[in-house]
């Protein structure tokens, strides 16, 4: 029996973006197509964090949203702990959790524990449920003592554990991390990735696949590295030899 809990097996996808506007007054609506991932195939060991490097602009992003439903796969199939990422969505992101410290979709005016609750609410759980989880998961990422400090109050590492904290309302079997310590201090960042690493991923049974440009995170997370260019996977690597991998 296959130990793998991501399948990915040609993934391609493809964007129609709109046209400009001299276009349009060709009565063009969409300009040239571009392929965001071209036959994109790897699969995830259940426990194991995988980690996905590249440049910028190289599909990560894409490939991450994928994986968490939230774009749909032009060609090619992709499954998360066994649920079809062109399927039932719900399903899915019961499944899977996309964290990514976006501060657009947390409101600024209101608490770290009211944003949880408002997104606990649309994971359906109810208030009696959600308050003591909320309570535990904000403890877990060190924002007991700020969980009624309103979110604009927060440093840059805290609305990062509180995006995790987020991920983790449901019961993800796989976190889908997209650069998790962007824009952290070193030490925040240190912090952070064993956090994620040994409580979050190891201690939590989960599997993780993590997308990031920065050799010290893969080496201090991972367990192995994919590297992605123009859409392609165009190799593999043990943590440890990501420069010689990439000619650093």
């Amino acid at each position: 029996m296959s130990s793998d809990i991501i399948v990915v097996d040609g993934l391609t996808k493809v964007f129609r973006p709109p046209s400009s506007v001299h276009d349009l007054l060709r009565g063009r609506l969409f300009g040239p197509p571009v392929t965001a991932l071209a036959g994109v195939s790897f699969s995830v060991r259940q426990g194991e964090i995988v980690c996905i490097m590249g440049p910028n602009g190289a599909g990560k992003s894409t490939l991450l949203r994928v994986l968490g439903g939230l774009l749909t796969p032009t060609e090619g199939t992709a499954t998360v702990d066994g649920a079809s990422a062109a399927g039932d969505n719900n399903e899915l992101r019961r499944r899977a959790s996309f964290v990514v410290g976006d501060e657009r979709s947390f409101s600024w005016t209101v608490s770290g524990r009211e944003n949880l609750a408002f997104f606990a609410a649309l994971h359906g759980l109810s208030a009696a449920v959600a308050r003591p989880r909320i309570d535990q998961l904000l403890q877990r990422v060190g924002l007991g003592p700020a969980a009624d400090r309103r979110y604009r109050e927060y440093s840059r590492g805290m609305r990062q554990r509180l995006a995790i904290a987020r991920g983790l309302l449901g019961t993800p079997r796989v976190l889908l991390l997209d650069e998790p310590t962007l824009g952290l201090d070193p030490r925040g960042a240190r912090d952070l990735r064993v956090f994620l690493r040994d409580e979050t991923v190891r201690a939590g049974g989960r599997t993780a696949v993590l997308c990031s440009n920065d050799p010290g995170e893969a080496r201090a997370m991972a367990d192995r590295v994919l590297f992605l260019e123009g859409g392609r996977l165009t190799g593999e690597s043990a943590p440890d030899r990501i420069e010689v991998e990439l000619g650093l």
